[in-house]
C-alpha cells in the first residue's frame, strides 16, 4: 500500500467511523425518546385511573390520595372532554382562556394523533375522554436529533474546509516552488543564448534568421518571467484585450503546424481591461496547445472575441476529440490529464490565472465527442 492509498484509507476510515458513531448516537437517542414517551403513557394511565376513581363514591382518605395523584401531574398537557355536557376542559395548557371550544377540539384531535385517548368509565358508562400530548421536556427532546445532525454537519463542513484549504495551500506552495526553480534553471542558458545572439548579429547571418531567434529568446524571457510570478500577486495594468489576443494568435500561428487551420474573429474597436499581459498570453497559449493536442495536430482552430455590456468573452474552439460532460469541471483540477506524458497543471494554472488573478471566469462552454470543444474566458471590462 503506497502513501496515497494509505491516505485514502485513513480518510474513509474516519468518515465511516464518524457515520457509525452518529448512527449509534441517533439510535440511542431514539430509544431514550421512546422510553420517555412510554413513561408518559404509563403516568397518564395512572392519572386516568385516579380520575375515574374520583368520580366514584369513595372514603375521604381514598379521595385525598386520589387528589394527590391528580395534582402531582403538572407537566402533561391535557384536554378532558365531558360527554354529557359536551364541554372541553384543559389542564397544564398555558393561556387556556385564549382557546375556544373549537380550538380545544382541534387540539384534542392533534393529541389523539400522538397518543391514544384515555376513556373514563364509571359503572361501565363512558363519562369522559382524556386527550393528552407531550410534556415540554419531550417536546424539546424531539428536536435534539435535528440539532445533533446540524452540529455533525457543521463539524464535517469545518473538517472538509480545513482539509481543502490545507491541501490547496500545499499545492500552491508546490507550484510556486516548482515555478521559481524552473525560472532559475532557465535563466542560466537563457543568458548564454542572449550572448550568442549578439555574437551572431556581428557575423554574416541572414537577418530574418536572427529576427526569429530574437523572437524566441524574447519568448523564453517572457516564460521565465511568467514562472517567476507564480506564488505572488501579479501586477495588472490597463491593456487592450483585442491587441493582446491578436499578438498571442500571431505568435502561436507562426509556430504551429501548417495542418492547423487558424481563424481569428476580433471586433474593430479596442476593449480595455485590467490585464497582466504575460499571464494572459500564457493562458491563450495553454488553451491553444490543448486544442492542438485534442485535434492530434490536424484540424480547425478558431479564436473569437465578443463584447458584452460589462464583460468581454474570449472563445477558443477546436475540432478535436471533445470532452465528456462529466469532466467539464474535473479537467481544471490539478493533476488531471488525459495525456500519457503530462502533469495535469496547464488548465489548473489557467483557471488560477483567470479567476484568482484577473477575477474573471473560465469554463468549458460546449463540447461534443469527436466534434470539438469550445472554452470560454470572461473578463470584466475596464
Amino acid at each position: 500500500m503506497n502513501f496515497s492509498d494509505e491516505r485514502n484509507f485513513s480518510r474513509w476510515f474516519i468518515i465511516i467511523s464518524s457515520l457509525i458513531i452518529v448512527c449509534l448516537i441517533l439510535w440511542n437517542t431514539s430509544l431514550f425518546f421512546e422510553r420517555l414517551k412510554q413513561d408518559e403513557r404509563s403516568k397518564m394511565h395512572i392519572w386516568g385511573s385516579a380520575f375515574s376513581e374520583l368520580l366514584k363514591e369513595k372514603p375521604e382518605s381514598d379521595i385525598t390520595l386520589i387528589t394527590t395523584i391528580l395534582e402531582e401531574n403538572t407537566t402533561t398537557p391535557m384536554i378532558v372532554y365531558t360527554i354529557k355536557e359536551d364541554v372541553y376542559a384543559t389542564r397544564n395548557i398555558p393561556n387556556e382562556d385564549n382557546y375556544s371550544q373549537q380550538d380545544l377540539q382541534e387540539m384534542a384531535a392533534d393529541f389523539a394523533g400522538e397518543y391514544d385517548p384515555i376513556d373514563i368509565n364509571v359503572k361501565s358508562e363512558l363519562i369522559s375522554i382524556v386527550y393528552y400530548g407531550n410534556s415540554p421536556l419531550i417536546t424539546k427532546l424531539k428536536y435534539y436529533p435535528v440539532g445533533l445532525l446540524l452540529i455533525v454537519v457543521l463539524f464535517i463542513g469545518v473538517i472538509y474546509f480545513f482539509y481543502t484549504t490545507s491541501k490547496s495551500s500545499e499545492q500552491n506552495k508546490l507550484w510556486a516552488g516548482m515555478a521559481k526553480e524552473t525560472a532559475h534553471q532557465i535563466g542560466t542558458p537563457l543568458s548564454s543564448l542572449v550572448g550568442w545572439t549578439e555574437i551572431l548579429s556581428q557575423e554574416n547571418v541572414n537577418e530574418e534568421y536572427l529576427k526569429e531567434i530574437k523572437k524566441d529568446v524574447d519568448r523564453l524571457e517572457m516564460i521565465t518571467e511568467r514562472f517567476s510570478k507564480i506564488g505572488s500577486a501579479p501586477t495588472l495594468e490597463k491593456a487592450d484585450i483585442v491587441e493582446e489576443t491578436k499578438n498571442s494568435y500571431d505568435y502561436l500561428k507562426l509556430r504551429s503546424s501548417k495542418l492547423i487551420e487558424f481563424s481569428l474573429e476580433l471586433p474593430t474597436n479596442s476593449i480595455p481591461v485590467n490585464l497582466n499581459k504575460q499571464l494572459y498570453s500564457w493562458t491563450i497559449e495553454n488553451l491553444v496547445k490543448n486544442a492542438i493536442d485534442a485535434m492530434r495536430g490536424k484540424g480547425k482552430l478558431l479564436i473569437q472575441l465578443k463584447e458584452e455590456p460589462k464583460w468581454v468573452c474570449i472563445l477558443i474552439s477546436d475540432t478535436g476529440k471533445g470532452i465528456p460532460k462529466s469532466k467539464f469541471h474535473k479537467i481544471f483540477e490539478p493533476g488531471f490529464t488525459t495525456k500519457k506524458r503530462g502533469w495535469g497543471l496547464g488548465l489548473s494554472l489557467t483557471k488560477r490565472i483567470i479567476e484568482d488573478y484577473h477575477e474573471g471566469k473560465i469554463r468549458v462552454f460546449k463540447s461534443e465527442l469527436e466534434k470539438g470543444t469550445t472554452f470560454q474566458i470572461r473578463l470584466r471590462k475596464k
